[in-house]
């Protein structure tokens, strides 16, 4: 048996293991993230029953953390092993995957740019979607509590989109104490309490409008998410450009890699 090693072995060493590097963080990071995800749906009983996943009509942000882990996780492996291993093919697999993602964040900014209006028709209907299953899921209820805890925000377009939910909807037939109020996050918070009263926004609807702003935000959070976003758009082009830079920098690395395992490839079949 003849074991075939190339009479050139300079594969560039630089190239390799800088991509093995690059690509090992992203693997464990994947790794992290999928344990994460799955930890998370196995404390809601979701692993035990997976209809859950579809019962919900909101976000459930598990399943981002999932996707998110699920990419990287499959990047990071074919970078690594395609790094160490010399596989053209991994590598192939990883800069192509690596550029359709860079294109695809590239659209998507453009197309948020040039169709606002019709990005700010979608973020509202996700946004009041997500309102009707406040309370069914618990991480989702979190993520929205802290949306318009930070924003100073209530609702997509203002307190009355909380309509869209059975236990804060005026008009319903429902027995819930929380009929016709907002959650607690909507809330001014008082400086003076220490503990969070969760009750806060009790009734506040069936109130005069010209008293709520005492009491609770009025703005939307879309409106609040547009006046940030001016506010910090220099902190969004800087995240931007070093997620870009990243990805160039992997795509350069692969390229380069693969380049000169096929010179190394070409030269020993002479």
């Amino acid at each position: 048996m003849h074991y075939y090693r190339y009479s050139n072995p300079e594969v560039s060493c630089w190239y390799k293991y800088l991509l093995f590097s690059y690509n090992i963080v992203f693997w464990l990071a994947g790794v992290a993230f999928l344990a994460a995800g799955l930890w998370a749906w196995s404390e809601k009983g979701v692993l035990s029953d997976l209809t859950k996943v579809t019962g919900l009509h909101g976000l459930d942000p598990v399943v981002l953390v999932l996707l998110v882990g699920i990419v990287m996780f499959t990047l990071g492996f074919a970078g690594c092993v395609g790094a160490l291993r010399e596989n053209i093919c991994l590598l192939k697999f990883f800069c192509g995957a690596i550029v359709f993602i860079f294109l695809l964040e590239l659209a998507v900014a453009v197309m948020a740019f040039l169709f606002q209006d019709w990005v700010r028709d979608r973020v509202k209907e996700f946004f009041e979607n997500n309102i009707k299953s406040y309370r069914d899921d618990i991480d989702l209820q979190n993520i929205i509590d802290s949306l318009q805890r930070i924003n100073h925000c209530c609702g997509a377009q203002g307190p009355e989109d909380w309509d869209f939910n059975i236990y804060f909807n005026c008009n319903s037939e429902s027995k819930s104490r929380e009929k016709c109020g907002v959650p607690f996050s909507c809330c001014i918070p008082d400086p003076a309490q220490k503990v969070v009263n969760t009750q806060c926004g009790y009734d506040i609807r069936k109130k005069s409008k010209n008293q709520w702003d005492d009491q609770i935000f009025v703005k939307g959070c879309i409106h609040a998410l547009e006046a940030w976003l001016p506010r910090n758009i220099y902190i969004v082009a800087g995240v931007f450009i070093a997620i870009s830079l990243l990805q160039i920098f992997g795509i350069f690395l692969a390229r380069s890699l693969i380049s000169d395992i096929e010179a190394v490839k070409a030269s020993n079949a002479f």
